[in-house]
């Protein structure tokens, strides 16, 4: 029977050098083999005090790689912020000539007295498809993830 001295880790303490690791990696200082074999070293390791080893050779993270972190999980927790800017321009652009094109077809409407035909659904309805489609099959999305210096 192995006896340890020293105080037990808990799940939080191995998930946040799980989690340090990761931005490590992220940054480009570790690669995937050596990511999974700490990764490993601290999920078995049950010494609170042995857990830092595995970030020994490793530079303390600095207050703006946090900031990328709080950056990169409101991004997570936003949907819209995980398009590319020129998708967002897009669907702006998108909902300004859709309102202006109701306005219009509104004052037309209220200024003969009855509805006329609901031209503005031939403007609104195929450029928002075409936007839809573009978003929800990630094409430009996800050539613009490749693309991105690193």
């Amino acid at each position: 029977m192995d006896i340890t001295t020293g105080t037990r880790a808990s799940d939080a303490e191995r998930a946040e050098i799980a989690d340090l690791l990761g931005r490590h990696l992220t940054d480009g200082r570790l690669d995937l083999t050596e990511y999974n074999e700490r990764l490993t070293r601290v999920y078995t390791t049950p010494i609170r005090e042995d857990l830092p080893l595995v970030l020994g050779d490793l530079p303390k993270l600095s207050k703006t790689s946090a900031a990328k972190l709080t950056k990169a999980s409101a991004a997570q927790r936003n949907p819209a912020a995980r398009l590319p800017i020129w998708q967002r321009i897009e669907g702006g652009a998108w909902l300004a000539v859709s309102l202006l094109n109701l306005a219009i077809w509104a004052v037309i409407s209220l200024a003969a007295g009855e509805f006329v035909y609901p031209w503005p659904i031939w403007v609104i309805g195929p450029w928002g498809a075409v936007l839809v489609f573009r978003i929800v099959m990630g094409w430009e999305s996800t050539a613009w993830r490749h693309a991105r210096p690193r």
